[in-house]
């Protein structure tokens, strides 16, 4: 990062360089790239193929990652091959599957105590 993009960057709010970096995550495509590069390196064909997407808009999305800092991509002779940034994004990942199931635990809660005040338990 350029050092004028640097200081950009750091005389911003955190609050507002946090909201970047959800905005950078706020699509399914994106957690589904990140997902996969948790698991390791990979190539954009290789991702292409475990993604479920085309070659042109997986590219599209991992310019978005690597703009917002998540993903770095180095070339291998003809190919690219991709990695996460930091480990961290994973974990990242990882709390909000966390978060997600415990939600949806106290969801199915609420419904069961609603069926039963209803008698259909």
């Amino acid at each position: 990062m350029p050092d004028r993009e640097l200081e950009a960057a750091l005389s911003r709010p955190v609050s507002e360089t946090k909201a970047d970096l959800f905005r950078a995550l706020a699509h399914p495509a994106r957690i589904r790239v990140l997902e996969v590069l948790s698991d390791g390196d990979r190539t954009v064909g290789d991702m292409a193929e475990l993604v479920g997407l085309e070659a042109s808009h997986l590219s599209q999305q991992l310019a978005v990652l690597r703009r917002a800092g998540l993903v770095v991509g180095r070339r291998d002779g003809a190919s690219v091959i991709y990695s996460l940034r930091v480990a961290e994004i994973a974990e990242l990942l990882a709390v909000a599957k966390r978060v997600l199931i415990l939600s949806l635990v106290e969801a199915q809660s609420v419904l069961d105590g609603l069926r039963v005040a209803a008698g259909e338990a």
